[in-house]
């Protein structure tokens, strides 16, 4: 069994950027061409692919399940149990079905269930209690805090357009006076604020 471990990637230098590469004529992106690469059974450069995939989701993962285990034990597991079938799965994925985010946030959920589920979690608080014995009230936490996660990886500007526009209900125009930028500027960061949020979503598997 491969052994997952913390800052791989960086520990070992990878810093690799895969190519844009193209598979039945689909073009895939940097993330998916990795992933494949993980994937391919008996390569040299197996190994050194998962370690990438590992070091760009690693914190991503462990902030999720800290969220929604409550305890710093089972967000590592909740790491190294997703990275294991991974490493294992990675075989399966398709490009052609969904990004590679998407792939890697479907198990990490499935993992989080299963750790929920388990008797010795329920000691720990996640960070929103819910009864344990409702797997409805667990999904529907899962969605939420995969949605706050999807929000955190745009960046300031783009978050504090959508912070204020749908939780301070202000307009455009009251935005703009509140930032000191022009109309405009809060019109294009909103723009492409939404747009960047819909692609966060997309890759974990929460887009329309």
């Amino acid at each position: 069994m491969l052994t997952p471990w913390r800052g791989a990637g960086a520990a070992a230098g990878v810093r690799s950027q895969a190519p844009a590469v193209a598979v039945d004529g689909l073009a895939l992106s940097e993330e998916a061409a990795l992933l494949l690469a993980a994937g391919a059974v008996g390569s040299a450069g197996r190994e050194e692919a998962f370690r990438e995939v590992y070091r760009r989701y690693e914190r991503r993962l462990y902030g999720l399940g800290l969220r929604l285990l409550g305890d710093a034990g089972l967000a590592e597991e909740l790491v190294q149990e997703t990275a294991i079938r991974i490493w294992r799965n990675a075989a399966s994925f398709d490009p052609g079905r969904g990004s590679a985010g998407a792939f890697i946030f479907t198990i990490a959920r499935r993992m989080a269930v299963d750790l929920w589920r388990r008797p010795s979690s329920r000691p720990f608080q996640p960070e929103v209690e819910v009864d344990p014995t409702r797997d409805d009230e667990f999904d529907q936490l899962v969605r939420s805090l995969t949605v706050r996660d999807a929000l955190d990886s745009l960046s300031d500007q783009h978050r504090e357009v959508l912070d204020l526009s749908y939780r301070g209900d202000l307009t455009q125009a009251e935005i703009a006076h509140r930032l000191g930028v022009p109309l405009g500027t809060v019109k294009s960061r909103t723009y492409n604020a939404l747009r960047s949020f819909k692609r966060a979503l997309e890759e974990r598997e929460l887009g329309d």
